[in-house]
């Protein structure tokens, strides 16, 4: 099943199921008593401090302090041929490069150096997907890129899909895939109208129950307002919303894609890992406190991190890593959790900002259309990628 289904065939069956679909929608235009309790929920989740998390034994991997390090970065833009424009900074005109000579250092340890041969070796005849937005897009094609650095030699083959799309290193079977489900619930198309199933995984699971690594993310898509709002109803309980409380929605739709998991993933052959919430850096208020003249109004024109010690959080926690930790931590057999927010937050200076392939001239000389969301590759998705490599490997 595809993750956009196509209308269905005209004739008699299809006026009757528009008129009882809108005679629903009107009837359920009022938020239900679950919406409510939800809500409820989320005013109490609201007062909880953020949790740090240490998933090794002796070392708190997602704490710690960025230093700069000159052997950084692991591979150059221009000999990776998988960067899409809007994450290929160089390509697009970037003047500085001091944001590339970053390095991640966590509390009490180091992580061990990223060794893509190491990667494929260990990986050899195997599957690793990333399943999720364009975040876990910007991952695996860093992941990619890093391990095409250490094998430049080596066969490959790229096949571009929708919503799958695959990278193979031939010569150790290894294959890289991401799989576009940015609810990572169902998004179906009805009447023309698109409908986020709020409790259905369905189709979308299918191609993920083979693989041997698999790397799930949401969050982005669920706070978009306007017309970049990816639904036209949600579907809750049998009933359709035009729209409802975006951290209930996210919520009820994690735990129906946490559900899936502990019901159809056999932990015993596939590892399951979690991308915590990428923050953005929209508001230099976040970073400039006590400055009354704030130069920009996004991340337009940064080029180092946020100063601090990488264990307390700036600016303001995202509301959205404290359901992905609560959903997460219900787990019959949780997933890993690469909580990648607090180390991402300091990194202000990398993002696409203007350098991005997506955004015209005219945009492009106009500050106002930073891409603060993104990350420039190389950069901040290859740390992620060193942890998750650690994580899978010590």
């Amino acid at each position: 099943m595809a993750l956009i289904h196509s209308e269905p065939p005209c004739g008699v069956l299809a006026p009757m199921f528009t008129l009882l679909f809108l005679v629903s929608l009107k009837l359920h235009i009022a938020s239900s008593a679950l919406l409510l309790s939800l809500r409820h929920h989320h005013n109490f989740l609201h007062h909880e401090r953020p949790m740090i998390h240490a998933n090794q034994s002796n070392c708190a991997l997602f704490v710690g302090t960025w230093v700069h390090d000159d052997t950084y970065p692991f591979y150059q833009s221009s000999n990776c041929p998988i960067i899409d424009p809007q994450f290929n900074c160089k390509m697009f005109g970037r003047p500085d490069s001091d944001y590339l000579k970053y390095r991640w250092r966590p509390l009490n340890c180091d992580l061990p150096r990223f060794n893509g041969v190491e990667f494929l070796l260990q990986m050899k005849g195997k599957t690793v997907m990333f399943v999720g937005d364009s975040l876990g897009k910007n991952q695996w094609q860093s992941l990619i890129c890093m391990i095409y650095a250490a094998v430049p030699q080596t066969q490959t083959q790229m096949v571009r899909g929708m919503p799958l799309s695959t990278f193979r290193f031939l010569d150790y079977g290894v294959t890289l895939s991401f799989y576009k489900a940015p609810y990572l619930v169902e998004l179906d198309s009805v009447q023309g109208k698109r409908i986020l199933r709020l409790e259905v995984v369905d189709g979308n699971g299918d191609a993920w129950r083979n693989a041997d690594v698999l790397s799930f993310n949401t969050g982005h898509w669920w706070s978009h307002q306007g017309s970049l709002q990816g639904w036209d109803y949600v579907e809750l309980g049998g009933k359709y919303y035009p729209d409802m409380d975006r951290l209930a929605a996210m919520e009820k739709g994690l735990k129906t894609w946490a559900n899936w998991v502990d019901t159809n993933i056999d932990r015993s052959r596939t590892k399951v890992f979690f991308l915590g919430i990428s923050p953005t850096h929209d508001n230099p208020n976040e970073w400039n406190s006590g400055v009354t003249t704030v130069s920009t109004k996004n991340c337009y024109g940064e080029s180092a991190p946020i100063s601090g010690t990488g264990t307390a959080y700036p600016g303001a926690y995202p509301e959205q890593m404290r359901v992905v930790d609560m959903v997460i931590r219900e787990m019959s057999n949780p997933a890993y959790l690469m909580d990648i927010t607090l180390l991402s937050a300091f990194r202000k200076d990398g993002h696409p900002s203007v350098y991005s392939g997506d955004l015209s001239p005219q945009q492009r000389a106009n500050p106002d259309y930073s891409d603060c969301s993104h990350w420039c590759l190389p950069g901040l998705p290859d740390t992620w990628n060193e942890l998750f490599y650690t994580a899978l490997f010590y």
